[in-house]
């Protein structure tokens, strides 16, 4: 075995196969990329919130529900209210019967003035009078109108169309005004990214990603990158077509470039392995050997899947593109 080994290590070693398309290695500009998780989120995440303080009477939805924008998915009832509107009721009905009673007198003053019985000021005392009714009255009835525009605020609804995500409380529950009653996710999916901050510089807006889904490997875009930097790392948003909306928060490998560096790279099918050891096929003076050589990471160049050679050849060597 060690002289067999020795022998395929050696530079001028020829071996019995090989094609003859050989090709002089050059120095290539390889990414870097980074591993690292991205997780699915909705571009609009917002509570629908209740507008009065009250009881939670109605709850028409659940998680993973769809929603339309200004869909009604609950009702917050306040039984104040109803008292506050009974007593606004009884005092307008007391507003209008001193009303009715003021006219009255108003238009026997006004006959009793053309008599010559009654005076100016009494009559315009009369006047005041209805006038001042007249104004309780409509007072009355716009604080009506507020108290019945607080009523219909008891309706929860919808603030954008999209899937119900998250719903933190039950039917019967005592909720307080801006209390969630449900949350919900809109508008289409995208990615967000927590990157660590050194490598914050190599991000470019538009950088191609790649994304691991359940579907496969895609393609995406980097679309976004936020300045600020919270606990060492920067966040930034990735739009992917196709992204599988099952999960929210669902978290995904993804691969984006962090730099570049020169590599010397060689076809996968250039590779030939032999007792653990990855042999190259190369030419020199009209003469065909294997070459030992350790490798590094596999990638997909101008659509060849290559694979860079760490040590073992030099840019020129002509490599045997592919052998038998």
């Amino acid at each position: 075995m060690r002289p067999l080994l020795a022998a395929l290590c050696l530079s001028v070693a020829p071996f019995a196969a090989f094609a003859q398309n050989a090709t002089p290695l050059a120095p290539v500009t390889i990414t870097e990329w980074k591993a690292v998780y991205g997780q699915i989120e909705t571009k609009d995440r917002i509570p629908a919130r209740a507008r009065i303080g009250g009881t939670l009477t109605e709850l028409t939805v659940t998680e993973g529900d769809m929603v339309t924008a200004g869909q009604k998915i609950g009702v917050v009832l306040d039984q104040k209210i109803a008292f506050q509107l009974s007593a606004l009721d009884a005092q307008l009905k007391a507003y209008q019967a001193q009303l009715d009673n003021a006219q009255t007198e108003l238009t026997r003053g006004q006959q009793l003035l053309s008599r010559g019985v009654s005076t100016n000021q009494q009559l315009d005392a009369l006047r005041t009078q209805v006038d001042v009714l007249t104004s309780q009255i409509a007072s009355g009835v716009a604080n009506r109108r507020v108290i019945e525009e607080q009523a219909n605020e008891g309706d929860v609804l919808a603030p954008i169309a999209g899937e119900v995500l998250e719903v933190p409380v039950t039917k019967g529950a005592v909720i307080l005004p801006g209390e969630a009653v449900a949350t919900l996710g809109g508008g289409g999916f995208f990615l967000r990214l927590a990157i660590p901050e050194r490598f914050a510089t190599s991000l470019k807006e538009g950088a191609p990603i790649d994304v691991e889904t359940t579907g496969g490997s895609t393609e995406g875009h980097l679309a976004k990158i936020y300045p600020l930097i919270q606990n060492g790392r920067v966040t930034a948003d990735v739009e992917v077509s196709n992204l599988p909306d099952h999960f929210v928060d669902a978290r995904v490998l993804v691969r984006l470039p962090v730099g570049q560096h020169q590599a010397l790279m060689v076809p996968v099918s250039a590779l030939e392995t032999r007792s653990g050891v990855d042999f190259v096929g190369v030419t020199q003076d009209a003469k065909t050997a294997l070459r030992a050589v350790v490798t590094g990471d596999q990638q997909k160049v101008n659509g060849t899947e290559m694979v860079e050679i760490l040590s073992g050849l030099a840019a020129g060597d002509m490599v045997v593109a592919a052998h038998d």
